[in-house]
């Protein structure tokens, strides 16, 4: 039986021991403001319908940590565009872990735009910039070395919202599930069509989550 996370009178959830564990080497000496961050997704997030209530007791390990080790695939100095950001996942916990990433978060929704703000503000991410717009409003202005998405669609779909944000060379990088293979499947036209090469499923944090996450890798051909 895993050790399972506290959550304290506040209803902030503390780390399990595992996960205290993941997120010290994870997040070094910036694990202080990997607190204040899962503590405003408790609060402010939830309050606001970022995230239900259901998940609170899983912020750690389901969600910042899982999104926090996507950094371990880029190289130091990079631009990182995401889209969809939602509640700041990847985005903001990639911000976290990696300091000399910049990183633009880019978010149609007016409340969540504003939501993020704080956090970045709060938070003091200096290499965060937060845009409000669909993605396909910031291509030619925005672009990636490594373009992200969590939970906002199926390939088929997003492989139009991301390739075209990262720069040639580049790489999409999207996290998914169970379902990861048959999405690869039906989209592999439309990301051909679009100039990305061969997609490939990547694990990362095998040695530091219990469920390591799983990531949708396209690189992007030079155009």
């Amino acid at each position: 039986m895993t050790d399972s996370p506290d959550q304290e009178p506040g209803g902030i959830p503390e780390p399990s021991r595992h996960e205290l564990a993941a997120a010290e080497s994870i997040f070094g000496g910036r694990i202080e403001t990997a607190r204040s961050f899962v503590a405003h997704l408790a609060s402010s997030g939830m309050e606001r319908g970022l995230l239900g209530p259901r998940e609170v007791p899983r912020l750690w390990g389901r969600h910042v940590l899982n999104c926090a080790v996507v950094a371990d695939l880029m190289t130091a100095d990079t631009t990182v565009v995401d889209v969809g950001s939602g509640a700041g996942l990847p985005g903001v916990a990639i911000a976290i872990a990696r300091p000399d990433l910049e990183l633009h978060l880019v978010e149609p929704l007016e409340r969540r735009v504003i939501w993020l703000n704080e956090v970045v503000r709060d938070l003091g991410l200096e290499n965060v910039t937060v845009h409000r717009a669909r993605a396909e409003q910031v291509v030619g202005a925005v672009a990636g070395d490594y373009v992200t998405a969590r939970a906002v669609s199926a390939l088929t779909t997003l492989a139009g919202w991301t390739i075209p944000l990262a720069r040639p060379g580049g790489e999409v990088l999207a996290i998914k599930g169970r379902g990861a293979s048959e999405e690869i499947e039906k989209a592999k036209k439309v990301i051909r069509k679009l100039g990305g090469g061969t997609p490939e499923i990547v694990t990362i944090g095998d040695s530091l989550l219990e469920e390591p996450t799983t990531v949708v890798r396209i690189p992007v051909r030079i155009r």
